[in-house]
């Protein structure tokens, strides 16, 4: 089924449960017919239910990434302060003030435009076709063609088109992992099922996305486009309100902050002047200079830098971020709530153990659809040749009751059919075997099918002349077949106590189990006699336990994330012993207390109360749960004040991914979960995920770098006017000389700020409490400090200036020129927030150096050329003074280097 936009009309609500109607009463409601469909009747119905596809994102559109950028509560700010210079006709300023709002958007838009492009490339839709029955024959069309009651033939290897009743199956099993989060496949039948069957238990309908892995099948098409499961889900994910980005949420705080701290001021200073008998016009601009001062103008653009630079690094480490503000929130996660399948684990089923039926336990090595590896014993030592040999004797039933294939190619192992069955020859190749040498020395005569209701499959096989039986399937449809067991001291009586215990050792370990038999027979054994009046005429050779392992790197990637302070809890549609055996393996869990299922979450009377939520708290591990238990998780997760990142690939994660924080979808996953993401990890890897939070911790490192030189340098603006106007002087700087310093010098560095490296350390910190806003206890130190120091310094000077005797105009030239010498300084203290200046490499940020350089030599170009000198009021000075206001401005780094110092002694430097 094609996933695009398109529309689609709705079937009548009264919809009929399809599963518990039989193949007559399907036939009847949708009115069709074993032959199928008519070419007319066909076409009538598109008409009526519209294309079979579901609704997905289109291309980015240019015009909406640009009015994207000024979505932020800065932009806002800066908007109205242009205005207000627009409205007293200082046109200088609104120049200024504009021009650093189209640049910030040009910025931002670009690198949008690209991550949304490399999203959407991700997303590029599958189409498929599908075989269908019109006018009685057999038809391929597109799977966007087909309509209700269709009658559609699926098999092996296909992807089935649409919601599908299924009519007859022959060995039918379909992977439905993206839709219920149970990695292995299941076993379709055709039987009508009781009313009250959930989804995830509907054998006799196949779900639109699945893919066929084994056998064939029939069926008539019920639901189509949005009406599918899928569609279901890709609805309710945009009815599902999204949360918000950390990062926005602390910048609308920062900016009420900024904004209230600038209007008490100014009306403050506003008053004493009008109680001074100044003008009203007077008072406004004095006013506005303030704001000017105030308001951190260029943050938005290096903040847009900070965060450009950290995507881009992202994606070095296979992390797509498709909003700018991504970057930040995945850095921000104080939960990782983790899809188990195809993220923490392959998503490939294999043999990791097999138990003989006198209790040997042996472990196998590699993973997934690839026969490398080697089997030991439990203790890790080499098998013995005894061992060995008892070993292939179980292996030979597994391979020839087997339809599956896997050869070694030169790019690698190729594979087909039923993962079981792969993972079995994989491991035949692990004791040494080849499979089809082995088929090939042993004929298979007849064959029973595997069915779910028989639980088993078997072949008939000639071997040097004698016919013998092999037998795979669960314990207790072999056990019948088996008259003893296979032990170190040749055959034995079966101790069903015994083997019983050991599958339910393996069950408890998280494993699935195969039983696998071999026995030689009589000529005249008649197989499907005897499998329906199973005789004991086998032998038992062992039990092979199954698990999809986990990614290689993914249990280091959760110690990472818990060393970090992150919070790693689990949310899978699988079984709940699987789900805490791999759980334990990655330390997320220890006890099944640690585990919540869905039908627990079901039963709970209420998911709003304290109680429900101190739970939530413990548990680590939710198994069995469906997408709208999913979404009731992530939601309890935030409500608890978390920050909850969640991961996931298939349709069933998309409601949590688009409620939650921050999305993170897997890129070999569904369109639908892409969709309702902001990052896309291309290798699937939760490694890359924790790489992600990293890059995420230095793009907000280097977003309160650039904050705190921009504030703290605004502040000493700020003191110095408000404090001259107090003390009844002039204002210590025009307007447009306040945005020069803001907007170009300050500009230039803060900017350059953002290219900061990382610091080392990040990931041993604990993730910053969703509470906490960019202004916590460190940054107001630092900010008070800071500027307190620049604006008692200028203050100094200008008094003395003042005193000499110096025109007002040569003052602010002198005035301005100190304050630009202090900020250069000030952008060295803001490179780390505890380290010396003198500890952090100029190799982390040879930008910045660069910048200062830039920033100085804009200074001094505007101090000689005539138009910059006009309008900015400036004009050229001696290289003495300029070695004079360099000596008095080393005072600002002294003391901030005293400060960081005095962190240091009390332990509070972490880094």
């Amino acid at each position: 089924m094609a996933l695009h936009t398109g529309s689609s009309r709705a079937l009548p609500p009264s919809t009929p449960l399809w599963h518990a109607l039989s193949e007559e009463e399907v036939y009847r409601h949708l009115k069709s017919r074993p032959e199928g469909l008519s070419a007319a009747e066909a076409k009538a119905r598109l008409s009526e239910y519209g294309k079979n596809i579901l609704p997905g994102k289109p291309a980015p559109n240019p015009l909406v990434v640009i009015l994207h950028q000024f979505a932020s509560p800065l932009i806002y700010v800066l908007l109205i302060a242009g205005a207000v210079s627009v409205a007293i006709r200082d046109i200088k300023d609104a120049v200024f003030i504009f021009a650093v709002i189209l640049l910030n958007a040009a910025i931002g838009a670009v690198q949008e435009w690209r991550a949304e492009k490399s999203a959407h490339a991700l997303q590029q839709l599958l189409r498929v076709e599908a075989r269908v029955r019109r006018d009685g024959e057999v038809r391929t069309v597109p799977a966007e063609d087909l309509v209700p009651g269709d009658v559609v033939l699926i098999e092996s290897g296909d992807r089935v088109p649409a919601d599908i009743r299924l009519l007859q199956v022959n060995n039918l099993a379909v992977d439905e992992s993206f839709l219920t989060g149970e990695s292995v496949p299941v076993r379709k039948d055709a039987a009508v099922l009781p009313e009250d069957t959930p989804v995830s238990d509907r054998l006799n309908i196949a779900c639109a996305g699945a893919i066929v892995v084994a056998g064939r099948g029939r069926g008539l098409v019920v639901a189509t486009g949005k009406l599918t499961e899928v569609g279901r889900i890709a609805r309710a994910v945009s009815e599902v309100e999204s949360g918000k980005p950390p990062l926005v949420m602390r910048m609308e705080r920062f900016s009420r902050q900024v904004a209230l701290v600038v209007l008490g001021f100014a009306a403050f200073l506003g008053t004493v002047l009008l109680g001074r008998g100044a003008s009203f016009g007077d008072v406004f601009i004095v006013m506005v200079a303030m704001a000017v001062s105030a308001i951190p103008e260029g943050l938005p653009v290096a903040m847009t830098v900070a965060l450009s630079l950290a995507t881009h690094r992202m994606a070095k480490r296979k992390v797509i971020a498709r909003r700018l503000v991504a970057v930040e929130s995945l850095g921000s996660c104080t939960t990782i709530a983790s899809d188990k399948t195809g993220t923490l684990t392959v998503n490939e089923q294999t043999v990791k153990r097999i138990v003989l039926p006198d209790g040997i336990v042996l472990e196998v090595g590699g993973q997934g659809y690839a026969g490398e590896g080697t089997v030991t014993e439990h203790d890790g030592s080499a098998l013995a040749d005894d061992v060995l040999a008892r070993l292939r004797e179980m292996v030979l039933p597994a391979v020839l009751c087997n339809e599956g294939s896997l050869v070694r190619a030169e790019d690698g192992w190729r594979h087909a059919g039923d993962p079981m069955d792969i993972a079995l020859l994989a491991l035949a190749y692990k004791t040494g075997l080849v499979p089809d040498e082995v088929r090939a020395q042993r004929p298979v005569v007849a064959e029973i099918p595997f069915e779910p209701e028989r639980r088993f499959a078997a072949v008939a096989y000639s071997a040097d002349g004698v016919l013998r039986i092999a037998v795979k399937g669960a314990l207790e449809a072999v056990l019948p077949f088996c008259r003893t067991m296979k032990t170190s001291s040749g055959d034995a009586p079966v101790d069903q106590t015994l083997v019983t215990q050991q599958v339910e050792n393996l069950a408890a370990s998280g494993y699935r189990v195969l039983a696998l038999a071999d026995g030689e027979v009589s000529a005249e054994t008649d197989l499907a006699a005897l499998a329906a009046s199973p005789a004991a005429l086998l032998a038992l050779c062992g039990l092979a336990g199954f698990i999809d392992p986990l990614r290689p790197d993914a249990k280091e990637a959760v110690a990472e994330a818990r060393k970090a302070g992150v919070k790693v809890v689990m949310i899978t549609g699988d079984h709940p012993a699987t789900a805490l055996a791999i759980a334990r393996q990655l330390e997320i869990a220890s006890s099944e207390e640690e585990v919540f299922t869905g039908r627990e979450l079901a039963a709970c009377s209420a998911t709003d109360t304290p109680e429900f939520h101190e739970r939530l708290r413990r548990i680590r591990v939710f198994a069995r749960v469906t997408p709208e238990q999913k979404l009731c998780i992530v939601d309890g997760l935030m409500r608890l004040g978390e920050f909850v990142a969640v991961t996931g690939d298939g349709v069933n994660d998309a409601p949590a991914l688009h409620r939650a924080n921050i999305g993170v979808a897997m890129g070999s996953g569904t369109e639908v979960a892409k969709d309702a993401a902001q990052i896309i990890v291309t290798d699937d890897s939760f490694a890359s995920i924790v790489g992600g939070i990293e890059e995420g911790r230095y793009a907000y490192a280097n977003v309160r770098k650039v904050t705190l030189f921009l504030i703290s340098t605004g502040f000493a603006e700020l003191l110095l006017i408000g404090s001259s106007i107090l003390l009844g002087l002039p204002v210590p700087f025009l307007a447009v000389q306040l945005l020069w310093l803001n907007l170009v010098t300050n500009g230039i560095q803060d900017v350059a700020l953002a290219f900061e490296a990382g610091e080392r350390g990040v990931m041993r910190l604990s993730p910053r409490s969703p509470k906490e806003g960019i202004f916590n206890r460190k940054m107001i130190e630092q900010v008070l400090l800071g500027g307190f120091t620049m604006a008692v310094v200028c203050l100094a000077v200008y008094l003395h200036l003042l005193g000499k005797g110096l025109e007002m105009a040569e003052v602010r030239n002198d005035l301005l020129l100190l304050m630009i010498v202090m900020q250069f300084f000030h952008a060295l203290n803001c490179r780390s927030e505890y380290r010396s200046v003198f500890r952090v490499p100029v190799r982390n940020n040879p930008v910045l150096i660069g910048g200062m350089a830039l920033a100085f030599l804009v200074h001094l170009a505007a101090m000689h050329l005539p138009a910059a000198r006009h309008l900015l009021g400036l004009a050229p000075l001696p290289i003495g003074q300029w070695a004079f206001f360099t000596g008095i401005a080393v005072c600002l780094l002294a003391v901030m280097e005293l400060y960081k110092w005095r962190c240091r002694g009390n332990g509070a430097c972490l880094l």
